[in-house]
């Protein structure tokens, strides 16, 4: 078998040629990135997302030209066993089952290229002693974690940052991230993760940027842009894009399980965050877990190959989710670990995470003549391009004397605090119930999130795995909302039985944790009654429930999203009693909260906020923080309506119809919230929708613009979002598609006028006829508004 390609020329086009002119595929001529975002700073943060799909040109390297020099230079002096040893990625700690034994002596004979699972500077140091001083060539190993959204300062988790629909928010806190990893001797994150996820039942829809492949762009390149900064260096971390690809789409919303997606739908939307972030300048990219299509991800030529190497011309490293290259034998998809190696290797995959079966297999299969050793020179290559452009061969050690100096900056603590309040979404106020009068005394606060710390910085932070235990000291709901009030304040906590899973996760086997068992009826009937005490004697009470940290995230998918264990028991009882009620929910994905929507006054979705949580909570509670987020998914009424999206197609028998009521007998269909939806302490008004041109060919540049007025008493944040829909051409479109959007902050009573391009960059789309990206003839629908129900309206038509 050939090797394949790795590197696209650059300059080459990565489109099919533009086929004969009678048919109806049109592209337009790319004007500059410069002057489209001078011109329209509203989307100047994601309108690279879609810049390279439709144009000519390979992703600019990643690394430097002095970087590949250096790295090539290097590559002559190496062995085959030394290059097989830096496409390896092994433990740097001892697990049952995972790890029998340190990598010391794999290390000194140059057999490790990465180490992940090690956070203890101490051992970094040592292991990278190691490397440097008894490896024969002096490589320094670069380390890597899932450092997803903070390090000790524990930003928002990723679905609450996404929320904020401000990119800046996951730029800024990546980039302290990334600070605070580097000096703790972490080189390379394994994240963002970029999966769009139409099913809240996933547990890794926490880690996202929800529905949206727009919103998810615009997040996943800041999110690059902060961890990597404008050029890779010792202040910075280089990224892991995942999981490619499809991975959000599997069965059921199951973790693990098999996506079956056509291309048309790969490419119209579950690509477009990897491409967007590939363009952005993205380093690191990790193939997926799943089978895709019956083909695992990570053996899957197409995926990594013809897509990211060849369409987009991807020159960074491909490294596999943990195990999932020896996994391939676990799928049928390998009859053993040495073809294992050689279906990953010839795929397109760099770097073997923690299975060791590159470094037990792969210099077998290129000597026996499968694989040449100057393909293999290829994987290595961006390697070492990577750990010169770190600094990791002038600078490989870490000053373990300013690691906590460094991790207990106050100005992270300050800025986590910042953008936790931006990221809250405010789902009910009815009769004004928010924000809270400062001259409250006596409030209940009930709920087992409430005084949770743990619970609150959500999952995967970095010092919190393995048992180990958070240095954060976050800041709990309870604790903050005695911060705002002070000692004078009568403040009474209801916890309840924490809520418990049924069966354990991933991290659970880990750490040895078990299923706690539920409480008795008897347990049950105390804690509702204490509830309902403390709610009569109260001026107000604020229910803090959701899920603790680990009900979502990997291998944490549920079938029910009710909320766990007897919260809403309390929640009832608590609203019977007829005081005002604030539900604040923690938690990593939408949860069916239909009864609370018709009975709780106010509702705050927190997401899980981080370690300053409990102080933005209170911030957002008694008004120093207009709430400003919206929704990045749209919220189910319940579990069975899952998978749930507002860009589907249409059917014959539309939703729009004045007779619809459901697609079930039993329950809505339509979502409880929106997809963008959110409400403020301040009322908005969107008019004046107008198009530069009402008829347009599909050459031609377009613009829309709306007026955005604050109606209400005080200053506020408004999201303006613009909606499409294509009525006829080659395949049936979406109902209404998110093409731009913007936060801006206004003053009562303030107007402003707000642009959004809509020229073929916004209208192309992947078409299942032709097999190629296409700008067509057609009337189009556009909305503006405040979520994805605007109903201010234009249209417009494009003709050949």
């Amino acid at each position: 078998m050939a090797d394949p390609p790795l590197r696209h020329k650059a300059g080459s086009s990565i489109m099919p040629d533009i086929i004969a002119a009678e048919k109806p595929i049109y592209f337009q001529k790319r004007r500059t990135e410069i002057m489209m975002l001078k011109r329209y700073p509203a989307i100047a943060l994601f309108f690279v997302a879609f810049s390279g799909v439709i144009s000519a040109g390979a992703q600019t390297s990643p690394f430097s030209a002095e970087a590949k020099q250096k790295a090539e230079s290097l590559l002559k002096q190496m062995t085959l066993d030394e290059k097989v040893g830096q496409l390896n990625e092994s433990s740097g700690l001892v697990m049952p089952g995972i790890a029998k034994e340190k990598p010391d002596d794999l290390i000194a004979k140059g057999g490790v290229g990465s180490i992940l699972w090690q956070m203890d500077v101490k051992e970094i140091n040592r292991l990278q002693h190691i490397a440097v001083e008894k490896s024969r060539l002096h490589i320094p190993i670069i380390f890597g974690f899932d450092v997803i959204h903070g390090y000790r300062t524990v930003f928002p988790v990723p679905l609450a940052m996404a929320s904020s629909w401000d990119p800046s928010v996951e730029e800024q806190a990546q980039h302290l991230a990334a600070q605070d990893a580097r000096a703790a001797g972490i080189d390379w994150t394994f994240t963002p993760m970029v999966d769009i996820a139409r099913d809240a039942r996933w547990g890794r829809i926490v880690e996202g940027a929800g529905e949206d492949p727009v919103l998810g762009s615009a997040m996943a390149q800041a999110q690059v842009r902060g961890f990597q900064g404008s050029k890779l260096g010792q202040d910075s971390v280089l990224v892991t894009v995942k999981h490619f690809a499809g991975y959000g789409a599997a069965d059921g919303g199951r973790d693990y399980d098999s996506s079956y997606v056509p291309e048309e739908l790969l490419r119209n939307l579950y690509l477009v965050p990897f491409h967007a972030a590939v363009q952005a300048g993205a380093g690191g990219i990790m193939s997926a877990y799943m089978d895709l299509n019956d083909v695992p991800a990570s053996g899957n030529h197409w995926l990594l190959t013809d897509v990211l190497r060849k369409d987009w011309g991807f020159q960074g490293i491909v490294l596999s989710d943990a195990f999932a290259v020896g996994n391939l034998v676990t799928h049928g998809y390998a009859s053993d670990g040495k073809d294992a190696a050689y279906k990953a290797i010839t795929a397109g995959l760099n770097m073997d995470m923690a299975s060791l079966t590159y470094s037990h297999n792969l210099a077998k299969v290129v000597q026996e003549g499968k694989v040449s050793e100057a393909y293999i020179d290829q994987m290595v290559l961006p390697i070492l391009e990577a750990k010169f452009d770190l600094g990791l061969f002038d600078h490989p050690y870490v000053d373990e004397a300013s690691v906590d100096t460094v991790l207990n900056r106050p100005e992270g603590i300050a800025l986590e605090r910042k953008l936790a309040g931006r990221s809250m979404v405010l789902l009910r106020n009815e009769n004004r119930t928010l924000p809270l009068s400062k001259e409250l005394k006596k409030i209940a606060v009930i709920g087992p999130l409430a005084d949770a710390a743990h619970d609150i910085e959500g999952g995967w932070t970095v010092e919190g795995l393995f048992g180990k235990g958070s240095k954060s000291h976050p800041v709990t709901v309870l604790a903050g909302i005695r911060n705002r009030l002070g000692a004078d304040a009568q403040i009474t906590l209801v916890a309840g039985p924490q809520p418990s899973k049924v069966y354990t996760g991933m991290l659970e086997q880990f750490t040895g944790t078990k299923p706690s068992p539920p409480p008795t009826p008897q347990e049950t009937a105390e804690w509702i009654a204490k509830a309902k005490a403390a709610a009569a004697d109260a001026d107000l009470v604020v229910a803090v429930m959701g899920e603790t940290a680990n009900m979502s995230g990997e291998a944490a998918s549920r079938a029910s999203l009710d909320l766990p264990g007897i919260q809403e028991q309390m929640l009832e009882a608590a609203v019977g009693v007829g005081k005002p009620v604030v539900l604040v929910l923690e938690n990593g994905r939408p949860l069916d909260i239909h009864w609370a929507s018709e009975h709780v006054p106010a509702i705050l979705e927190a997401w899980y906020p981080g370690t300053q949580g409990g102080n933005a909570v209170a911030d957002v509670l008694f008004g120093d923080v207009n709430p400003g987020g919206k929704l990045p998914v749209s919220w189910p009424s319940a579990s069975g309506v899952e998978p749930l999206y507002y860009n589907h197609t249409l059917t014959h028998d539309p939703e729009d119809r004045p007779g619809f009521t459901s697609r079930y007998w039993d329950v809505a269909s339509k979502p409880l919230y929106p997809f963008g939806y959110g409400l403020s302490y301040t009322t908005f008004k969107f008019s004046n929708l107008h198009l530069s041109k009402n008829n347009m060919s599909v050459s031609d540049d377009n613009e829309v613009s709306v007026d955005v007025t604050n109606t209400g008493s005080i200053a506020g944040d408004a999201v303006a979002q613009i909606y499409i829909h294509q009525r006829y051409g080659s395949a049936s479109r979406p109902v209404r598609e998110l093409k731009g959007f913007e936060r801006v902050l206004l003053q009562a009573g303030e107007t402003k006028t707000l642009r959004f391009p809509l020229g073929a960059e916004q209208l192309h789309f992947w078409s299942p006829q032709s097999k190629t990206w296409v700008v067509e003839p057609s009337d189009f629908d556009v909305w503006a508004g405040g979520d994805s129900t605007a109903s201010l309206r234009a249209e417009f038509k494009t003709t050949q």
